[in-house]
């Protein structure tokens, strides 16, 4: 069981000179938006000697110079932002991607939905109708990580990785979904792929989403894919965004 949104996180060290604040076990919006929070408070007036903060699931990691900054003290400035809670820098936003199912694209999505029991446009259906939250980016640059699968397509990772997938894959695996932007071998199942550019270093924010953002998958065919594969690739955000 995760911990009441009011319990004390746990402090544990990662090596010397880094402080991981835990507020809980599970894949879970609450605890989500307390890691997130603290993110926030910690951005907006860094501490000296705090070197990064990194967000996950359940924790934020916090680098810090152990020469400036004690980890007791560290401690103590943890727990005074979390009594004054601070709002996050922006609004959390909702995403519609285009996603296609259509082969080649979602390569392995007969291979999932014959595990799970289902025919492939069911399960490409399923998976296009859930909302997803973007919990953290981790791995490679813009992979994203994301809760919400619905039970139905929550299938198990490989036992053994398959070979390199093609670039901004739309994965399952794990009861998680993923967004990966690099090709790379894989144990989760490719089920489809975006349009989009999750992480593009030439643009001011690099990263399209923030965790804590939502999202859904909007299918397209592979005519439209390659349309929005060009624009995308040529700059333009091809994602449609809205407040949440």
């Amino acid at each position: 069981m995760s911990p009441e949104p009011s319990s004390r996180p746990r402090f544990l060290d990662a090596g010397e000179a880094a402080l991981v604040v835990e507020f809980g076990t599970d894949v879970d919006p609450a605890i989500s938006d307390r890691v997130l929070a603290l993110d926030a408070a910690l951005a907006a007036a860094t501490p000296d000697g705090v070197r990064e903060l990194v967000p996950t699931y359940r924790s934020l990691m916090i680098h810090y110079d152990p020469l400036r900054l004690g980890r007791d003290a560290l401690v103590a400035l943890v727990e005074e932002r979390l009594a004054a809670p601070t709002a996050r820098t922006r609004a959390a936003s909702f995403w519609t991607l285009p996603c296609c199912y259509d082969e080649p694209h979602g390569e392995d999505l007969a291979e999932m939905a014959a595990i799970m029991g289902l025919p492939a446009e069911k399960a490409a259906a399923i998976h296009a109708g859930a909302i997803y939250r973007a919990y953290m980016y981790g791995f490679a640059p813009g992979f994203t990580y994301l809760g919400g699968l619905p039970e139905e397509i929550a299938i198990s990772r490989r036992t053994k990785p398959r070979p390199p997938h093609d670039t901004k894959v739309v994965l399952v695996g794990g009861g998680l979904s993923a967004i990966a932007t690099f090709s790379m071998p894989t144990g989760w199942y490719v089920v489809g792929r975006t349009p989009e550019r999750l992480y593009a270093p030439e643009r001011q924010s690099a990263f399209l989403m923030e965790p804590g953002d939502s999202l859904c998958f909007e299918p397209i065919d592979a005519a439209t894919f390659a349309s929005l594969d060009q624009r995308a690739e040529a700059g333009e955000v091809v994602a449609r965004r809205q407040p949440a």
